[in-house]
């Protein structure tokens, strides 16, 4: 099946199957590997990217449903030759420590910076759903209010 939809700002038409997951498009038909596989099941995150705005988890998001959508990915998330808020604070809080989930935790809080600009705790709780097995969530709950910090300033 032909699809066509925005990727990071560019054109893109890939023939796949059309019940491909869009995490696949992403990864093995446009070469971008910074969306990560992680369950496969919607339920670590590792895979989120936003769709229209919104963090979705693109293992379980059928390229079918991608016909005519803005997809944005972890490559996609600053401007050229800058880094977003969210990754900016993600290096001065070092958050990483395997890194392997870190991708889809940075798309799912830039996703909640756009919609709650001023998270609480208890924001950041409700909304970031993520897994990440060597448990960093205290360095990334103070990079999440570096992030309003650093965004609040630009």
């Amino acid at each position: 099946m032909k699809i066509e939809f925005t990727l990071n700002g560019s054109p893109q038409s890939v023939d796949v199957p059309e019940n491909m997951p869009l995490l696949w498009v992403v990864r093995d038909v446009l070469n971008l590997k910074g969306t990560k596989f992680g369950c496969g099941k919607a339920m670590c995150g590792a895979c989120t990217l936003h769709i229209d705005g919104d963090a979705v988890r693109s293992c379980s998001y059928s390229a079918q449903n991608a016909q005519g959508k803005n997809i944005t990915t972890i490559e996609g998330l600053a401007p050229e030759g800058s880094l977003h808020p969210v990754q900016q604070a993600w290096i001065d809080e070092v958050v990483p420590q395997c890194g392997y989930c870190q991708p889809g935790f940075m798309m799912a809080v830039a996703n909640l910076l756009d919609k709650i600009p001023n998270p609480s705790d208890e924001d950041i709780d409700d909304n970031i759903t993520n897994l990440c097995r060597c448990g960093t969530y205290y360095r990334m709950r103070k990079a999440i209010h570096r992030a309003v910090a650093l965004k609040n300033n630009l």
